[in-house]
């Protein structure tokens, strides 16, 4: 990362084997404090699908450490769907108001179209998020569900 601009995303994406042992812990960790402690979600997070899938990892520096600040990984079609997925989309409290989240679902949809190009991508987001996603070009697909204690809403791109 450069000097010049310290408040730069280094943005790293990865198959899991190529993930080092810091990278999965502060995956984890990311996604445990925000879906488990700040959204109080109770659920399993190791679902099986974290070895075949494609992982976006944000980091920025912050007094001289690296921290993680953005994730999502993207799935292939047939892993969970029919249609590639983009999925487990967080921002950090440190990462959050600058518009990283919007780098991020940028970045995920751009991945996608390289790998699986002409392919639909769908999600399954929290209904809150609606707009948001909708602003990526993703239509509402089903009606509201009840998905860990949150309502969720299928969406399609």
């Amino acid at each position: 990362m450069s000097n010049a601009n310290i408040n730069a995303i280094d943005w790293q994406w990865a198959s899991f084997d190529q993930l080092s042992n810091h990278d999965v812990y502060a995956m984890m960790a990311a996604r445990l404090h925000v879906f488990v402690l700040e959204q109080q979600c109770l659920w399993n997070d190791f679902d099986g699908l974290d070895e075949d899938a494609h992982h976006l990892l944000g980091w920025k520096t912050v007094e001289g450490r690296r921290q993680l600040i953005a994730y999502l990984r993207v799935l292939a079609p047939g892993a969970k769907y029919e249609q590639a997925s983009i999925g487990r989309v967080l921002t950090t409290s440190a990462g959050r108001g600058g518009g990283i989240g919007r780098q991020l679902v940028e970045q995920g949809l751009a991945h996608c179209e390289r790998l699986y190009p002409g392919v639909a991508v769908k999600i399954g987001a929290q209904q809150y998020l609606e707009g948001f996603y909708a602003g990526f070009g993703f239509a509402t697909i089903s009606a509201p569900y009840l998905e860990d204690g949150i309502l969720h809403i299928d969406m399609l791109r």
